[in-house]
């Protein structure tokens, strides 16, 4: 029997993947979700690599200067530039090409985060935002204790690799999932060897999407980088499939958690 959920849930396609907003709270009518939906329509608008009328596409064409750029456009790559600084370059806005940026491993968790903030601005409490591998899960998944996020399996696409629990997390996968060798080690401009994702969770979803952009990046050093993170939990997945993961990573095995206790899954890693 299928149970009857409180609250709302929806999916739309914007900034080029599936996007789910599911909110679990009791008496929610839904209309905060039509402004966050607004948001990423705005986010894209601003920031595609695909749209020829972005600010990203028109910066990279010479045609706007950075200086005249939305005050959202230049806060995103000042930190894209302090993240390359911190990741020894492995997060770096032109791995593809020198002679243009693409700040796409930043928005999307940034994104997010900012939907997380309009929704628990509009009192929700209890909901979890997926935008392709970048979850932020708050309050319970409910009727249940929690959020089980389950990280799709990299190369089995009906398989589920690990499960998450949260509670209040931001968890960012990067890996050759929907695009194959779409992230690059920017200083070989080729794909990383040897790994086939990076999940890692904490506290701000915009720096967890960097730090697995670069981790994945790193190929078979970016366990030894996760190690060292602080506040940042990770689980690496390598090519000979065996899974490598810091020791607070919060998979339901780790913490032996009983499946049937925790909400269902709010979202797969795809990115």
């Amino acid at each position: 029997m299928t149970r009857s959920l409180p609250g709302a849930r929806r999916v739309e396609h914007v900034m080029g993947m599936p996007i789910l907003i599911d909110v679990r709270d009791d008496g929610f009518d839904g209309s905060a979700l039509d402004e966050a939906f607004e948001w990423f329509r705005a986010v894209d608008a601003r920031f595609s690599t695909y749209r020829d009328d972005s600010e990203i596409m028109r910066i990279n064409r010479g045609e706007l200067a950075l200086a005249d750029a939305h005050p959202d456009v230049r806060s995103i790559l000042a930190r894209c530039e302090e993240l390359r600084n911190e990741t020894g370059g492995y997060f770096d806005v032109r791995a593809a090409s020198p002679q243009a940026i693409d700040p796409s491993g930043l928005v999307k968790g940034w994104s997010v985060e900012r939907v997380a903030t309009l929704l628990s601005g509009a009192g929700v409490r209890n909901y979890a935002v997926s935008a392709g591998g970048d979850v932020i899960a708050r309050g319970r998944g409910v009727p249940d204790t929690c959020w089980r996020i389950g990280i799709q399996h990299p190369t089995i696409r009906d398989k589920v690799a690990k499960v998450v629990l949260a509670h209040d997390l931001a968890i960012a996968t990067s890996g050759a999932y929907a695009r194959p060798d779409h992230v690059l080690d920017p200083h070989t401009r080729r794909p990383p060897s040897g790994v086939l994702s990076v999940t890692i969770t904490g506290p701000e979803l915009a720096t967890a999407d960097a730090y697995a952009t670069a981790a994945f990046a790193m190929g078979t050093r970016g366990p030894a980088w996760t190690a060292r993170l602080r506040g940042y939990e990770a689980l690496t997945i390598l090519s000979d499939e065996r899974v490598l993961s810091t020791p607070g990573f919060p998979d339901e095995e780790r913490l032996g958690v009983d499946s049937r206790d925790a909400g269902a899954a709010a979202g797969r890693g795809a990115g």
